[in-house]
């Protein structure tokens, strides 16, 4: 029987290029995103594999909950959950809209630890799953200017490497994906394109096959590429105040 894939944040970057992998892998699908039409498209570029989606905004509370009752209502066991969705605002904390900035906390963070909450709870009735958390460089260091969007993600690495030793005696996996600056619509929506951070901005299908080798190997953290693991690493052990002044140089416009 064919495993079962939820992917949220389908219908766009990297969101997308997990889609175009796990079916070619021969998994079924179950899409979550706002984008109805695009899910709509996706659904029918596939005969092969069976693809659900729901239209859900998960920025919205209680929307993963919403999300999990919809995919028991399909009698859908899920083998390999990806938080993917996500976005970030770049600007002074104190002058971008409060409301976007408590609406990314509720995806980034609220919305992917409800819908792990639920579906962890249905892999470990059967002692078996995957799962894979998109989280970021931003993880490893404050973020002036991105203050928030780099608070959600260091909690997302946080979160995610303690499931890991919480499940260390199942079968269950948890990965932490933590991509640096990525060719997506998320730089647009961040305003961060011009940036000195993103001039060596990678393919999104390249770290998300990484990702997605990872996630089937196992493994704890993926870091796709070398600069970006050798930024990971500085900022371990530098101070943190001067990995701050770091950060945010380089998401200065030039």
């Amino acid at each position: 029987m064919a495993k079962t894939a939820l992917i949220t944040g389908a219908t766009s970057g990297l969101g997308y290029d997990f889609v175009q992998l796990f079916a070619k892998e021969g998994y079924n699908l179950v899409l979550v995103a706002r984008n109805q039409q695009k899910m709509e498209e996706i659904q029918r570029t596939f005969s092969d594999i069976k693809v659900s989606f729901i239209t859900k905004d998960l920025s919205i509370p209680n929307a993963s909950k919403e999300v999990f009752e919809e995919i028991q209502n399909l009698g859908i066991e899920i083998d390999v959950l990806v938080n993917n969705a996500g976005f970030g605002l770049m600007g002074d904390f104190n002058e971008l809209d409060i409301k976007q900035q408590l609406n990314m906390i509720q995806l980034n963070v609220s919305a992917l630890t409800e819908l792990t909450y639920y579906v962890l709870a249905q892999m470990k009735k059967r002692n078996t799953g995957k799962i894979l958390n998109v989280a970021s460089t931003a993880a490893f260091q404050p973020g002036p200017l991105m203050a928030v969007y780099y608070a959600t993600k260091a909690y997302v690495l946080s979160f995610s490497e303690a499931l890991v030793e919480e499940l260390s005696n199942t079968s269950i996996t948890v990965t932490t994906l933590c991509p640096g600056p990525t060719k997506t619509n998320f730089g647009a929506v961040a305003n961060v394109e011009g940036t000195k951070m993103f001039k060596s901005a990678m393919p999104s299908d390249v770290v998300a096959r990484q990702g997605y080798e990872a996630l089937m190997a196992g493994r704890r953290v993926i870091i796709p590429g070398g600069l970006n693991r050798i930024g990971t690493i500085a900022a371990k052990f530098l101070p943190r105040s001067f990995a701050a002044k770091i950060a945010k140089s380089v998401a200065k416009k030039d």
